[in-house]
């Protein structure tokens, strides 16, 4: 009798650990997923503040369309790439935004312009947003990444269909400073 209920209690117990890691593993996925939505949040914001700033910088520089052109394509690329494999697209689009500012350098009265400094402002809080949620999706999906590697809970999220999560990289040659030409 005391064999048995030994047994019991450590079914009982095995069960509870399988139930409580199971929990931990789903709500670990959940925030990862949500952490990667976030990151689409700031770059739909983004996306629709582009053509306000490409519409603002129009009627200062007659130039340099074709770099507007380039960004309002790069916006294009980008929307439709989506997910984690607009990376590369979300930064040739953070790349030509730089250049816009740039821009700003060759034109007095576009510093100036209030509707372009808030526009600046805007776009460079979002920005800083998108870094943000970045970092903050590779943090989950590291700690997603740990769990489902680790020993014991790695013997839970095998079977239960739980896979390592790629994180939100960033090839060597897009970290490259923007070289602006006139």
């Amino acid at each position: 009798m005391t064999v048995l209920l030994i047994l019991l209690i450590i079914a009982v117990l095995i069960g509870f650990y399988l139930m409580g890691t199971y929990n931990k593993l789903v709500r670990m996925r959940n925030g990862a997923e949500e952490a990667f939505k976030s990151i689409n949040v700031y770059l739909k914001q983004r996306y629709d503040l582009i053509p306000n700033l490409v519409n603002t910088i129009k009627g200062y520089t007659q130039y340099e369309s074709g770099t507007l052109e380039k960004i309002v394509e790069l916006r294009s690329r980008a929307m439709s790439a989506g997910g984690k494999d607009g990376g590369a697209a979300e930064l040739e689009l953070s790349g030509a935004l730089k250049t816009v500012f740039a821009l700003a350098e060759n034109y007095p009265d576009l510093k100036a312009n209030q509707e372009f400094l808030n526009l600046q402002t805007t776009l460079t809080g979002l920005e800083e947003g998108i870094q943000r949620a970045r970092r903050y999706y590779n943090a989950s999906a590291r700690d997603m990444n740990n769990a489902v590697e680790v020993f014991p809970s790695n013997l839970i999220a095998g079977p239960f269909g739980f896979h390592r999560m790629e994180y939100f990289e960033v090839d060597e040659a897009e970290t490259q400073n923007v070289k602006v030409q006139f």
